[in-house]
């Protein structure tokens, strides 16, 4: 054990990217938390720089808890934050706020370790990369099918990569097996921050507009912040779950939540040795582990950087999480707008609380939306799933938020329908949803611009004249013409390819897209529901051609007049 204990607030272990704002060049460093306003007027901290996606994520959710927790804006003065927006704090600043929460954040002391486990854990060793959620399970590499995430390729880690691999465990960690705890918001939860639109922003103000506010630092017993500090709280037996009366009144525990019973072990580096995710030298590093069920099961405990849902009205709400299809602008609203009363789905507390400060600001048009998370499939990681997107913030959002999901209900009936008729065009089984899926992505993926720039028109109006009632209806006709039809039709085309098909074939496929161009133009079921999610008025039906008086006489094919003679 090294006598010079790893601590995470003193040793410089973040690798952080730094843009000169004279040349506009960028070079990595490695900073300790404090120096995150270090040279903020001239060569500022802009980004972490993990080269892992998962890592980087991790990293900012990591100082956004360490600032909620030891120097948060307080409640009572909302200048309080806007000064420290104008002008951070200095290192010298945050190092004295973070200073009382220093044995927290001791990584392989004696005593308590960040993370992990208060107790000698017995049982056999893991190997290190078991820590990390895209590592290959037991049984893909029992059964030699760890094709793009190889076994074997982090046989140690550096104590900064260990510490931020076992954080981003612990606060995303996926289902684990019989009594492997998932984290406090779930197996892989979406995060969802307010960030500046400015590449040359300066991270502090990322995080900042993330930090809750609350009464004050942290005081009393800091066990029920970092719950390291004491022996853990464990669910064997069948032992309720951890709900908010059982922490920090303010529950500041959400950022630093211990589902995983871990002890990692730590040896001297061996000569040639580096750890297998960073290039920074270590003369320790971590290469096994020893764990145990049953650790913190945690129930009803809210998070303010992830949104949530329930199935429906007065049930439970649940944390939000990545899915196969990624992030577009169909879950767009949904992940910003405040919702209406009764609405069965949250955006996340940090997202309303950062569109209110830069509106304060004069800022809101300065901004985007970032969300990421991992894709899981119970313990498998699909992937580490990221998107930015445009926020748009004006005083009548309520009415710009109907309006985008007006369009997105459209997208969502015309990408659905589409889908359909081209199965009904090739014979599709209606079980392979697949391709399907796949098909309605990409009718989103390629519409995704047209829908901001529509947004951002439908902003500019509302912004002129926030009470205009006809500034949807052109827009809206915009969407449809420009943007779903063209896609939709393009779609089926390439979906259906007609020279392939035998005269059979052909009939169907012909019909299916005849009744996809009578939709997109508003006809029949379809076409009136696309048109009325659209508010546009629907199409009026072409009147039937008067039908001939049929001749009188026998049926034998002959004439009237051949009948009469």
């Amino acid at each position: 054990m090294p006598v010079d204990f790893f601590s995470l607030l003193n040793h410089r272990w973040l690798p952080v990217l730094r843009r000169d704002l004279r040349t506009a060049l960028t070079r990595r460093d490695h900073i300790r938390p404090c120096d995150l306003t270090d040279q903020i007027g001239t060569e500022p901290v802009v980004a972490f720089d993990w080269r892992r996606p998962d890592f980087d994520a991790a990293s900012r959710e990591f100082m956004i808890g360490l600032l909620a927790t030891a120097c948060p804006p307080t409640t009572d003065n909302d200048d309080d934050w806007y000064a420290r927006w104008d002008t951070p704090p200095t290192p010298d600043d945050l190092n004295r706020a973070f200073a009382p929460f220093a044995e927290a954040f001791v990584f392989d002391g004696d005593g308590p370790r960040f993370m992990q486990d208060r107790d000698e854990l017995d049982g056999d060793p893991v190997g290190i990369a078991g820590l990390l959620i895209d590592n290959p399970g037991q049984k893909a590499v029992d059964d030699n099918l760890d094709f793009f995430a190889k076994r074997g390729r982090t046989p140690a880690l550096s104590r900064a990569s260990a510490a931020m691999a076992l954080f981003v465990l612990q606060t995303f960690a996926p289902a684990g097996g019989a009594g492997h705890r998932t984290s406090l918001r779930g197996g892989g939860p979406l995060t969802t921050l307010v960030m500046p639109k400015d590449p040359n922003a300066p991270l502090w103000h990322t995080l900042w507009l993330a930090v809750p506010t609350y009464d004050g630092p942290a005081t009393g017993d800091l066990a029920l912040v970092f719950p390291w500090l004491a022996p853990t709280r464990t669910s064997e037996d069948k032992k309720p779950p951890t709900t908010p009366s059982d922490i920090d009144p303010a529950r500041r525990q959400c950022f630093w939540g211990m589902p995983r019973r871990i002890r990692l072990a730590f040896r001297p580096t061996e000569p040639g040795e580096t750890g297998a995710l960073d290039d920074a030298s270590d003369d320790v590093v971590v290469a096994q582990y020893r764990t145990r069920p049953w650790g913190v099961n945690y129930a009803a405990v809210a998070h303010p950087l992830s949104p949530m849902y329930r199935q429906k009205p007065d049930t439970e709400w649940l944390f939000v999480h990545p899915q196969p299809d990624g992030i577009t602008y169909r879950h767009w609203v949904d992940l910003v707008a405040a919702g209406s009363a009764g609405s069965l789905r949250r955006r996340a507390d940090c997202v309303g609380t950062a569109l209110g400060r830069l509106q304060a600001l004069r800022l809101s048009s300065q901004a985007r939306l970032s969300a990421c998370g991992y894709d899981m499939d119970n313990m498998k990681a699909r992937g580490f799933v990221e998107a930015e997107m445009p926020l748009f913030v004006i005083k009548a959002a309520t009415r710009l938020d109907s309006f985008a999901r007006d369009l997105v209900a459209a997208a969502n009936h015309v990408a659905s329908r589409t889908a359909a008729f081209v199965g009904d065009a090739i014979g599709a089984k209606k079980a392979d949803a697949t391709a399907r899926a796949a098909l309605r992505e990409r009718l989103f993926d390629d519409t995704q611009t047209k829908f901001f720039d529509l947004l951002d028109q439908a902003a500019h109006c509302l912004e002129k004249a926030a009470d205009d009632a006809d500034y949807q209806l052109p827009l809206a006709r915009d969407f449809l013409a420009t943007a779903l039809t063209p896609t939709a039709l393009r779609l089926f085309d390439d979906a259906v390819p007609l020279t392939d098909l035998e005269p059979r074939s052909l009939v169907h496929a012909v019909q299916a897209r005849r009744r996809l161009v009578l939709m997109l133009a508003g006809r029949g079921g379809d076409g009136a529901t696309l048109f009325g999610a659209l508010k546009m008025p629907v199409a009026t039906p072409q009147p039937k051609a008067p039908k001939l008086p049929k001749a009188k006489g026998r049926k034998t094919g002959k004439t009237a007049e051949e009948t009469t003679a």
